[in-house]
């Protein structure tokens, strides 16, 4: 019986830990779509340096989340938990690579993002050793927590799907170029995945196919734009991609 009431204690330990985790994912994911949304309204405000900077500070607090899961996950596999965290840092990679996009136009590595989510608290700890009782040491305390490399790819995969809507809402505020440029680096992104192609995870494979949609509706606007671009009026624009976009989100789904 002894032996049994430490095993309920290890695992209601475990359990109560796996849920505070998930909760922590929950938080994490609300706040990078809040991040996400604000992002979008890029394309039409005047003050774009205003909305970088306020998507900083949200990407801040989300980074302040993610320093109390490290701190959950002192001492443990972090594999064991891996599925309760999942989920909110496949969001956080979306937003700052959506970000980072925004800011610079390329990807960000995988390795930025985990130098992004190495925590440092300094403490002062008093020394009775020394002459003098005024003297202080400081203690560092050093939490990190590193973002897989599924969880990377499949954060890349769902930013693709950002990267569509902000090439329909481009063209809807009169930005030409935009669509192409997109184009163009989603193509980038699609190639790269090829080359996992189905050697890779489940959830990998199955967001190439999302992936390949986002890219299509890009190439479709970009068509759109070089054909008949002269012939519709650039405030019809984004309700003519919209369009079409339905109707290929239809067709697909018939197929």
């Amino acid at each position: 019986m002894i032996s049994f009431k430490s095993f309920q204690l290890e695992l209601d330990t475990r359990h109560d830990k796996y849920e505070r985790l998930v909760k922590l994912s929950r938080d994490i994911t609300i706040e990078s779509k809040r991040t996400i949304f604000l992002l979008h309204r890029i394309t039409s405000s005047p003050n774009r340096e205003e909305i970088l900077n306020e998507s900083e500070v949200k990407l801040d607090a989300v980074r302040q989340k993610i320093k109390q899961v490290a701190q959950e996950l002192t001492g443990e596999d972090m594999y064991q938990f891996h599925r309760a965290i999942s989920p909110g840092l496949q969001e956080y990679v979306e937003a700052v690579s959506f970000q980072y996009f925004i800011k610079t136009h390329s990807l960000i590595s995988a390795e930025e993002i985990n130098k992004q989510l190495v925590f440092t608290l300094e403490e002062k700890e008093e020394t009775t050793n020394t002459p003098s009782s005024n003297s202080h040491d400081k203690q560092q305390h050093t939490w990190s927590l590193k973002v897989t490399p599924v969880d990377y790819l499949l954060g890349v995969a769902d930013l693709t799907g950002e990267l569509m809507r902000l090439c329909i809402s481009s063209v809807g505020n009169g930005d030409i170029d935009t669509p192409f440029e997109l184009s163009q680096f989603l193509r980038q992104i699609y190639d790269g995945f090829t080359y996992i192609g189905n050697t890779g995870p489940y959830e990998v494979s199955k967001k190439l196919y999302t992936l390949k949609q986002s890219l299509a509706k890009v190439e479709n606007a970009c068509y759109t734009l070089k054909v008949r671009g002269s012939e519709i009026p650039k405030h019809m624009l984004a309700d003519v991609f919209s369009t079409k976009a339905d109707m290929m989100d239809r067709e697909e789904g018939l197929s």
